[in-house]
């Protein structure tokens, strides 16, 4: 027997982003699945809409029949406590939370706390809540009071590829995240400022237009640093595992992830990481399979890029656990299936 639900986003469900990936195969994951999955868009620009956009999105909501089973994606719902407050009683609503919005980057001590407030009520009149990480999980129960027995884990899945060869020279290291403040892109070009001396070509892979400031910025700290020849700043690409396939190491700076599907990714393609030691990446990146050191720590990133620059036996054995460790990560089916058991308990 088919169920029914609404999807409801925010932004453009198409985009290259891990969010929006993790929206797409669950979508399609469980329609394959026997539910009848209607996806709903709400406007853009959440978290921070516009007054007019977030109206029209709470319309939107308010126009499901009593008793509709609704998810939402976090990144808006973050932000509509005061509809989730008015419909809580008739809609049987599901929050998905990739991360807290007020653990975004860039964001002033005001916003944090808007945002946190907004955030912690919006979830409490959530039926259920559906996370993609044990750190979120423990972040929510922590800091937002959701208990315990609300949340249900249902990590990315990953899909199989092809092992990376690593023997490119010189050697190719690559990123991949949205042109965004929150990667820490410009601390990954920093570090490789201070492993100029030493063979290696660099691409980094993101969306320049979700913040075309920071896209501009880096592009200047690029040129600035004298990197043009070396570092090549790709913009989006529509085959990412080809490109990890091609590569030797997989460098991303990011101040935090939810989860960092990208890494999940890496290691499936048993690529040696260098990563920062915040949100769930150390829950995703093992210890043998790649460099971790503090957020913002130009210095440590740049040790981290020279030791498995230098160092060829101990690239190819972070190599060897990071496939290890992602061919034991679990597939999509595995992620819809967890969130076709929950949904299906709402009822």
């Amino acid at each position: 027997m088919s169920a029914g639900l609404t999807f409801a986003y925010p932004g453009d469900l198409a985009l290259n982003t891990g969010g929006y990936a993790y929206d797409r195969r669950v979508i399609d994951g469980l329609g394959r699945g026997g539910w009848t999955v209607e996806a709903l868009p709400l406007g853009e620009g959440f978290p921070a809409p516009s007054l007019k956009i977030k109206q029209e999105a709470e319309r939107r909501l308010s126009a499901l029949p009593d008793g509709a089973l609704v998810v939402i994606d976090g990144l808006a719902y973050g932000v509509l406590d005061e509809w989730a407050e008015r419909e809580a009683a008739r809609l049987r609503i599901v929050a998905l939370v990739h991360h807290p919005l007020a653990l975004e980057t860039g964001l002033d001590l005001r916003q944090q706390s808007l945002l946190h407030d907004c955030e912690r009520r919006a979830l409490s009149f959530a039926r259920h809540i559906i996370v993609t990480s044990p750190m979120t999980a423990r972040e929510l129960q922590t800091h937002f009071g959701v208990e315990p027995h609300r949340i249900t884990v249902a990590i990315p899945g990953t899909d199989p590829a092809a092992a990376a060869t690593g023997d490119n020279d010189p050697p190719h290291i690559l990123s991949i995240g949205t042109l965004i403040q929150r990667k820490g892109h410009d601390v990954l070009i920093s570090a490789l400022k201070q492993v100029k001396h030493l063979a290696w070509r660099a691409t980094i892979v993101g969306s320049k237009t979700l913040n075309p400031e920071v896209a501009a910025s880096l592009r200047q700290q690029v040129d600035a640093l004298g990197l043009a020849d070396r570092i090549s700043l790709a913009g989006e690409c529509d085959q990412p595992r080809a490109l990890l396939a091609d590569a030797d190491i997989f460098a991303l700076a990011s101040r935090f992830e939810g989860y960092g599907m990208v890494f999940a990714e890496a290691l499936s393609q048993g690529l040696p990481i260098v990563a920062c030691r915040t949100g769930a990446i150390p829950d995703v990146v093992p210890e043998d399979a790649g460099i971790l050191v503090p957020v913002d720590d130009i210095d440590a990133f740049a040790k981290a890029l020279e030791s498995l620059l230098t160092d060829k036996p101990l690239r190819r054995a972070k190599a060897a656990a990071a496939r290890r460790a992602g061919l034991a990560l679990p597939g999509w089916d595995t992620t819809t299936e967890i969130i076709a058991s929950t949904l299906r308990a709402q009822a």
